[in-house]
């Protein structure tokens, strides 16, 4: 027996991350994972200065929350963490969906 489900996961910055994970709890996800990560997109980082030098800061730090839930409700749930991670500037993350297949026993081939 397959369930429908969809793999969620949510590229977010750091200090918005109890918000979205709040506003996620609501629709039960499956096995909530946070890591912190670095990443870059229309932000493309920015220069900073260090004891006089000037350099460049690439990759600006990022917060990965990833969870599984069913193929029904996976539409309102990152329409509410993308509301809790919006700041309105540029950089407030990515959502990334894929189609999960599950089979009946992890040792199954």
């Amino acid at each position: 027996m397959s369930v429908a489900l969809r793999r969620v996961t949510l590229v977010v910055k750091p200090f918005r991350l109890h918000d979205v994970v709040a506003a996620l709890l609501p629709f039960e996800p499956i096995g909530l994972v946070v890591s912190e990560c670095r990443g870059y997109g229309r932000q493309k980082g920015h220069l900073d200065l260090y004891e006089g030098s000037e350099y460049s800061i690439t990759f600006l730090p990022k917060a990965r929350v990833e969870f599984t839930i069913g193929a029904h409700r996976w539409k309102d749930a990152v329409a509410a963490a993308t509301e809790a991670a919006r700041t309105g500037r540029i950089g407030d993350g990515k959502a990334f969906v894929a189609e999960v297949v599950a089979t009946g026993d992890p040792g199954e081939p």
